[in-house]
């Protein structure tokens, strides 16, 4: 995907979740626990205000959110932060400088992916918490997200942050795992200490095959029902990649 497709699947996904929220503001989000819609929409907009900040400052603004956020109402605030989020897109290009959390990418260009792959997912917990029909994800949309997750959370997390999953895999026996979906498949390699990603395919004792969306919903456990997703293979080896997702992506 390139970043102008980015930045459209962020406008289109933002919409739908901005035309959600006012619904029922005080639902439980049954996909982020503890959180009301209303929780959820202001830290979408923190996230927003955030990247807009660490465009224009080059380095990520910390500590975060500023206290006076608090008092802004969560659908102004979320409003307010799109709007300074699209007005930082709007005047660089995506491969100029930008502080990013991932050391490999520090561009304009790893925002526009982010925060589409970020607003995505949270409209789908506003539906989620308003009893509203899920939209649909676009294909290519769902299958970067399915790479992003597992090589820029899952991988890049256990290199950089291996102390988090320690207690996780310390006494896993090794397993290999095989995530396929329409046109991209991924395989990953677990046991002590280690959890990489490659792309491609191969022989595996855990294959996770689905189409695009309901794989991405399924990696970031916002599933449905029917989920639409085959997973064959040992418990224990599912248990600990489950586990690791999780970790990865608090």
């Amino acid at each position: 995907m390139d970043h102008d497709r980015y930045l459209d699947c962020l406008a289109a996904d933002y919409a739908r979740l901005r035309a959600v929220v006012p619904l029922d503001p005080d639902a439980a989000v049954p996909t982020c626990p503890g959180w009301s819609v209303a929780d959820l929409t202001r830290h979408v907009g923190e996230v927003y205000l955030h990247k807009a900040a660490a465009m224009r400052e080059g380095a990520e603004p910390e500590p975060w959110p500023p206290p006076e956020l608090a008092d802004e109402e969560p659908l102004a605030l979320l409003e307010r932060a799109y709007a300074s989020l699209r007005g930082e897109f709007a005047t660089r290009r995506p491969e100029d400088p930008s502080g990013t959390w991932y050391k490999p990418d520090q561009t304009v260009g790893f925002w526009g992916r982010r925060m589409a792959q970020e607003t995505v997912i949270h409209r789908i917990d506003a539906e989620l918490g308003t009893g509203q029909t899920v939209a649909a994800v676009p294909d290519d949309l769902a299958v970067d997200g399915c790479d992003e997750l597992l090589k820029v959370f899952l991988a890049y997390s256990l290199a950089e942050w291996g102390a988090f999953f320690t207690d996780i895999l310390a006494g896993s026996a090794g397993w290999t795992a095989a995530v396929r979906t329409d046109g991209a498949a991924w395989l990953l390699r677990g046991g002590p200490g280690r959890l990489t990603v490659e792309d491609g395919t191969g022989p595996a004792d855990l294959t996770i095959s689905a189409p695009p969306e309901p794989l991405l919903r399924w990696l970031w456990n916002r599933e449905g029902e029917p989920s639409g997703v085959t997973v064959e293979g040992p418990p224990e080896a599912l248990g600990e990649l489950r586990r690791c997702i999780v970790t990865a992506t608090q």
